[in-house]
């Protein structure tokens, strides 16, 4: 997908590196562009049944199409995630999240420019709304 990093669809397989990877990340993901919304309602610890569920969730949803979570990959390692989602507001037809954690920070930028090139080339979204990072 993008230097130093490939996705997958989120999902069961993933629960034990990605409840490591955003537990350990709270304080950096909270301060992510574009996650301002979330706050409060996630990230909050959770027990690793307890990701599994939402893991279980967001593969539901990919496979009905009504929404895409994907696990951030660098290798077998989980640095993070995307979501796409049907956005709420009228001025965008999809609203995309995107974290890493706090151990590779260096990848929020290079996430960022490679999702926004595929969203412009390979989704049918006229205007997504995905905070710009900032240089």
């Amino acid at each position: 997908m993008g230097p130093g990093f490939h996705l997958e669809p989120l999902g069961p397989i993933h629960n034990e590196r990605d409840h490591l990877a955003w537990m350990s990340s709270i304080d950096h993901i909270v301060a992510t562009p574009g996650l301002e919304d979330w706050r409060g309602k996630w990230p909050v610890p959770m027990s690793l049944d307890e990701n599994l569920d939402d893991l279980v969730g967001h593969m539901k949803e990919f496979v009905e199409r009504v929404a895409f979570a994907y696990s951030v990959l660098d290798g077998d390692d989980v640095v993070g995630c995307l979501y796409i989602r049907p956005s709420h507001a009228e001025a965008h037809d999809a609203e995309v999240v995107s974290w890493v954690r706090a151990s590779r920070p260096e990848l929020d930028r290079v996430v960022w420019e490679a999702v926004s090139s595929w969203l412009a080339t390979d989704w049918p979204f006229m205007n997504p709304h995905y905070a710009a990072r900032i240089s």
